[in-house]
């Protein structure tokens, strides 16, 4: 199988698709990328959606999704329609649909494009392994397109665009039973679909592949991608999204570890951010993740091709490195913290690094997101650091402290192919891609004790960092690297964004082995902003590794975006869970507002907590119902039960000992 599934792995070229009409707003081809999201209003409160249409479109919502789950809800998608018309909004609106065929095709006739999740269009998910041969595997696909013609036939009467959306946790009993619950299969179960609309010459089609999981949703849009082609089938346009990211700094950070990666080699046509707050807080984010690559082709610095992509991007494998101390080999990656721009390091300072003093015990306590390392530069601590948190000084610096032995150097590629002096077990280099020499490679490959610091001033950063890989991957240098980053004058909403994409995107690829964000743009005058910065960027730090799955340092939360099918309020209940359990080092939590986004939405949560009914909430160990019914003023408390049984639960004071 090929390995290219983008236009270019070094150069910024967007994917040309083909162009679908949605109402008076095309997608695809050299459209700009559009922004997406859905209302969570009851579809059947006219004016309330109607209300909560605006505010998102005025939020810069190009397209709006509504949830049909029954005819009268597609119904009255023409009222919500007509009355948006009335008051001068034009905005394309979409049809949910899960289960009820004859719900969609009531809506194709109304609205502009409707949605289809091919997991649930024509099957019931009963999580039955089913033994088929090529014979009943046939009848299953004709039963199927008997039960979706009718929907492509009045699209494309009416001109009605279609979104096939797979999603990972609604495959269907018959998919995972031929392909496993894999990135094949949620492409399997599109192109099933997708084929039938083809034999009807039925174009007009928009594809996702959504999952909570960025390892899995990144490799599934790019294997759709290389199938397209493969099978000689159109290059249908990309609607990205992560499901169920979650809410505030874990959902943007795990959105753009997702979606931002795509966009990076030219992938997608249209974006969603899934976040658990109002739909109208969804638009500006999905619009700062597009943005960025307006005018990326033209800012970036030329970045020679690869000859040969060692890694299989289809599937996730850590890039193989020997081990040096606590890093590289089978380490989870580390996180360094940058405080270089101090002047004067004293015992509190290392709070912003989750590593907390206490002047009564006179000892260090480290929580969660207690960074592994700091880098002090030309300044190095004048105390004992506590136990495990290791120093990274400059070399000229370090060459001249008397203790050595808990401190280890940082060089410049030139010190390093020159040095005489150096730490008998740890020592980090400084290095871009113009640094990865012939020399340079030979000498790293005869050194155990050296790990990299890869850093990129190119606007297409992650790009030519993941080139630095590849450059080490095939020339047989296994010396783990720290990837480092530092952004300028953007806001903290674009710092947050930018490091999850650069970074996100290289760790879902199983390249590197730590993290830094560097503070090269603060002003050291400031010690307050300063520390209150350094705290953020180790948090984001921690969870750029969350979001990429590749160091789990808190409890996650599989929390669906709401919409008119839920019943209870989510971001309420959300905030309810998490306090009860954010100390849950770990663990996975799925908070689905109804059953069509849980149990299979959050296929990959530990515990599940799905609306059944009104006040009426299911309990689930993994994808399993283990209390069908309990009232909603328990739910939380037999939650926790459900966890305790189970020996994963940890009262709060027991992490403060």
């Amino acid at each position: 199988m090929s390995k290219i599934y983008c236009p270019s792995l070094t150069a910024y070229e967007r994917r040309k698709s083909i162009v679908v009409n949605i109402g008076d707003l095309p997608m695809g081809g050299d459209y700009p990328i559009r922004v997406q999201s859905m209302t969570t209003v009851d579809t059947m409160d006219t004016l309330g959606s109607v209300e909560q249409c605006i505010r998102m479109i005025e939020a810069g919502c190009e397209y709006i999704r509504i949830t049909a789950p029954s005819i009268k809800e597609a119904e009255n998608l023409r009222q919500i329609r007509n009355e948006l018309h009335r008051r001068g909004y034009k905005v394309p609106l979409i049809a949910d649909i899960h289960f009820t065929p004859n719900a969609a095709e009531v809506a194709a006739r109304i609205v502009e494009k409707v949605r289809v999740n091919p997991g649930n269009y024509a099957d019931k998910k009963k999580f039955e392994v089913i033994e088929y041969n090529d014979t009943t595997y046939q009848a299953e696909l004709d039963r199927i397109r008997e039960r979706f013609l009718p929907l492509v036939r009045i699209c494309k009467e009416h001109g009605t665009a279609m979104r096939i959306g797979t999603n990972h946790g609604s495959l269907s009993d018959r998919i995972l039973s031929r392909y496993g619950d894999t990135p094949l299969g949620m492409v399997e179960s599109a192109l099933e679909f997708l084929r039938i609309c083809e034999d009807e010459q039925y174009y007009n089609i928009v594809i996702s592949m959504k999952a909570s999981n960025t390892q899995v949703m990144v490799q599934a849009y790019r294997l759709l991608v290389q199938k397209l082609e493969e099978e000689g089938l159109k290059p249908y346009p990309l609607h990205l999204g992560v499901t169920e990211a979650g809410e505030a700094e874990d959902g943007r950070i795990k959105s753009a570890v997702g979606i931002g990666t795509l966009l990076e080699d030219g992938l997608g046509d249209t974006v969603r951010v899934s976040l658990t707050e109002a739909p109208e807080a969804e638009a500006p984010v999905a619009k700062a993740l597009i943005d960025r690559y307006t005018h990326r082709a033209e800012k970036a610095q030329p970045i020679k091709p690869i000859c040969e992509v060692p890694n299989d991007p289809f599937q996730y494998n850590r890039r193989d490195t020997v081990e040096v101390e606590n890093l590289g080999g089978l380490n989870v990656p580390r996180v360094v913290a940058d405080l270089s721009r101090l002047q004067d390091v004293v015992y509190a300072d290392l709070k912003s690094v989750g590593h907390l003093y206490s002047m009564l015990l006179d000892k260090f306590n480290m929580n969660d997101l207690g960074a592994d390392f700091i880098y002090t530069g030309d300044t190095p601590i004048t105390f004992m650091l506590p136990n495990g948190l290791k120093e990274i000084v400059h070399y000229v610096p370090w060459q001249l402290m008397t203790d050595q032995e808990n401190s280890h150097p940082l060089l410049t590629t030139k010190q390093y192919l020159e040095a005489t002096q150096l730490h008998p077990r740890l020592n980090f280099v400084e290095a871009s891609i113009s640094d990865l020499t012939d020399a340079m490679l030979q000498r790293l490959k005869e050194d155990s004790t050296a790990v990299l610091f890869l850093n990129t001033t190119n606007e297409h950063a992650m790009p030519e960092l993941r080139k630095c890989f590849f450059r080490l991957m095939n020339n047989g240098v296994k010396t783990p690297c720290i990837i480092k980053r530092a952004y300028g004058e953007l806001t903290n909403d674009q710092v947050q964004l930018y490091a999850a994409t650069d970074i996100g995107g290289l760790l879902i690829d199983g390249l590197g082995d730590g993290v830094m964000l560097g503070t090269e743009f603060l002003s050291a005058q400031h010690k307050p902003d300063l520390l209150q910065t350094i705290d953020k960027l180790n948090n984001l730090s921690f969870g750029i590794l969350q979001a990429a799955r590749t160091r789990m340092s808190k409890t996650e939360y599989i929390s669906c975006p709401s919409c008119g099918r839920t019943l209870f309020d989510l971001q309420e209940t959300t905030a309810m869970i998490r306090k009860r359990t954010d100390h849950l080092k770990g663990v996975k939590i799925g908070i689905m507002g109804c059953i069509v986004n849980g149990p299979g939405e959050m296929a990959d949560a530990d515990y599940g907590y799905v609306g059944v009914g009104k006040d009426k909430i299911a309990l689930y160990r993994g994808q399993t119902v283990v209390k069908k019914s309990v009232p909603a003023d328990r739910a939380v408390d037999e939650l926790i039960e459900l966890i305790r049984e189970d020996e994963k639960w940890l009262e709060p004071m027991q992490l403060e000992q």
